[in-house]
């Protein structure tokens, strides 16, 4: 057998063993830091025996395999204290997530955060006790009979089409699984319970709400204080809280979930984005066009969105016979607008843009501030083009993606290519298996030759092709999927899209969707937390503020105001009976740029005295200096003060 270390060496063993076996034959201290290994690409955890001629690779504590071991182990140990503390709990399913764990329980009453202490004091004692965990495989039969009382495990034992299945015990807790596991419920020490809400069972809001608790754990202490600090930071960065305290954007029940309100600063941040956008697909050729917010259903049968996408959209309104539904995407519109002229070869690449608005019926559970909306609008774009322009094209929108990155200063990125599951032919993707080599096959070759970070994920394609998803990383480390960038070699077919080549035969165009700032609400979402409200100024709702002493420079102030909007810079006056210190309080805590201060000196030389809302002091300036150097900054989208 041979066994690759995770430093990188070779060491052979001799015989089947288990992994437990093979590592104190060869290196016992292993034990402490690997948490499994990989058998031809599949995760294993000790118990398996691995075969004389196997050849295995080691998982270490700190690999993301590795984490996502031990954090599926600790949704064990948590579903263990709880059973523990509350005996007649049912219990549900308990996953790793990302930098996690959570487990979802059925009780008689929500759990308090005085339970949590105590479930995670519990936990700790679980951990001190190091219990082994032990793998049993029984038959379906053996298998109700452990869980006769547990109603959701028995749903899931129904569908799992083996006979014999699997469960895990460590101590006195035993609960269905498929593993794998770590060694021992001591081998990691470091976690934290995080929080408790309630989530339906499997997400279905027909179905019992359930509490969950959150949980995270790591391999050293100090990776978890430093998660724990970033958790805190980002409590502080919260969109959800931020929006409302800067007035950019609030929701109201009586106009609905997942439905946003936009204050005027919310408004200004939308426009400058869109301008932003504008000037850049200007510059790219792109052509803007606008389409209705309802259709008839025959559009959406025929573009394949119903049944693929039918969950996904508001239910249709029926008028004289008609149905028509709220638009969940801009794109068989856009197909329709290709449509209505004759092309030509010489008409390639047409890209044509829009900022729709779209609607998609998110379910309660999922929605989540602006990053899960009901109502979007769209930074949206398709572009068609020739297979000979597919790789120009697809490159030209990843670089737009890049040079939006520079711009916000997103250091972190990453381009997940999602591909097709050729089992799912049919039932979740268009059942075009050869188109899904090719267009695949494209996108695999435009990323190698554009030398653009990505990682390839199967499974997770749009129905109608191959797509980008990109995750960035906020200033403070927090991922979030933001854009998508998506091939479709299917829907052009479905609206008979053609164009004449060069030969004056009909040729099918290749379209790309393309959305690089995601929704306005989703991309807001994140630049609130990425800035913690402190947007560059060319962004800011509000970019200096004036703030005479006294009554006597009201006069002066005003004209220092009306100077700063004539220059296109957005200003406003706070002369309120407030202190100036209160005042210049404010404006910090409102996140304005600048904030000019003017006194009976000021007025009389035409200066401003100038504070930063970093509390830096710039002290008295002439005005024209001022204004020249933040109308400078807005101009050139500087990111600094």
């Amino acid at each position: 057998m041979i066994v690759k270390l995770p430093d990188g060496r070779i060491v052979e063993h001799h015989g089947p063993a288990t992994l437990k076996d093979v590592l104190v034959t060869t290196n016992k201290e292993l034990l402490k830091t690997t948490v499994g290994a990989k058998l031809d690409g599949e995760v294993v955890d000790f118990h398996r025996v691995l075969p004389a001629d196997a050849n295995v690779e080691l998982i270490s504590l700190d690999s993301p395999e590795g984490a996502a071991i031990y954090r599926h182990s600790y949704s064990h140990i948590m579903a263990q204290a709880v059973r523990r503390l509350f005996p007649g709990v049912r219990l549900a399913i308990g996953p790793a997530i990302e930098d996690g764990f959570y487990y979802d329980f059925d009780v008689e009453k929500p759990f308090t955060p005085e339970d949590l202490e105590k479930i995670e004091a519990e936990m700790k004692k679980i951990v001190k006790e190091n219990y082994k965990f032990e793998r049993l495989e029984v038959s379906k039969d053996e298998a109700r009979h452990f869980v006769k009382d547990e109603p959701y495990k028995l749903e899931l034992l129904d569908e799992i089409p083996d006979e014999r299945v699997s469960f895990y015990r460590d101590g006195d807790f035993i609960d269905l699984c498929r593993g794998p596991h770590i060694l021992s419920t001591g081998q990691v020490k470091h976690f934290k319970l995080l929080s408790v809400a309630g989530a339906y069972w499997r997400g279905d809001e027909t179905q019992k709400m359930l509490q969950r608790i959150y949980g995270t754990a790591f391999a050293t202490k100090e990776a978890l204080e430093q998660h724990l600090q970033m958790l805190e930071e980002a409590k502080k960065r919260d969109h959800r809280k931020l929006g409302k305290e800067l007035e950019i954007f609030f929701f109201d029940e009586e106009v609905g979930p997942g439905l946003p309100l936009w204050f005027p600063k919310g408004a200004v941040i939308i426009e400058e984005l869109e301008k932003l956008a504008k000037e850049t697909e200007e510059k790219a050729d792109y052509l803007r066009v606008r389409t209705p917010h309802i259709c008839k259903e025959s559009m959406y049968l025929r573009s394949g969105h119903l049944p693929y996408y039918q969950e996904s959209m508001y239910p249709p309104m029926e008028m004289e016979g008609v149905k028509y539904y709220l638009k969940p995407m801009n794109c068989p519109h856009h197909h329709k607008i290709f449509a209505a002229l004759p092309r030509s070869y010489r008409d390639l690449p047409l890209r044509l843009a829009e900022y729709g608005t779209c609607y998609r019926y998110e379910k309660s559970g999922e929605l989540f501030g602006l990053m899960r909306v009901r109502s979007m609008q769209m930074n949206d774009a398709h572009l068609y083009c020739s297979l000979e322009q597919f790789e120009s094209e697809f490159l030209a929108v990843c670089q737009m993606y890049l040079d939006y990155f520079k711009l916000f200063g997103i250091e972190k990125y990453l381009m997940r290519f999602s591909t097709h599951d050729p089992k799912d032919l049919g039932k979740k993707y268009v059942n075009e298996p050869e188109l899904w080599k090719q267009t695949e096959e494209m996108v695999r070759r435009a990323l190698k030759s554009g030398e653009i970070n990505y990682v390839e994920v199967a499974g997770e394609a749009a129905f109608y092709g191959p797509k980008i998803d990109v995750q960035v990383w906020s200033a403070i480390g927090r991922e979030f999927t933001l854009a998508t960038n998506q091939v479709d070699f299917a829907q052009p077919r479905r609206f008979e899209l053609v164009y004449k080549n060069a030969q004056g035969q009909d040729e099918i165009p290749i379209c790309i969707h393309r959305a690089p700032l995601s929704t306005h609400e989703r991309f807001i979402g994140f630049l609130i937390e990425h800035y913690a409200g402190a947007f560059p100024v060319w962004l800011a709702p509000v970019q200096a503020v004036v703030l005479p002493i006294t009554d006597r420079q009201h006069d002066y102030a005003e004209k220092v105001l009306q100077r700063l909007k004539d220059a296109g810079i957005r200003a406003e006056l706070d002369s309120s009976s407030h202190t100036l210190n209160y005042r210049i309080r404010h404006a910090q805590m409102q996140k304005v740029p600048y904030m000019l201060v003017v006194g009976e000196r000021e007025a009389q030389n035409e200066q401003v005295a100038v504070r930063l809302r970093n509390e830096r002091d710039l002290g008295a300036q002439p005005l024209t200096k001022i204004i020249d150097m933040i109308a400078k900054k807005i101009a050139s989208r500087d990111p600094s003060l």
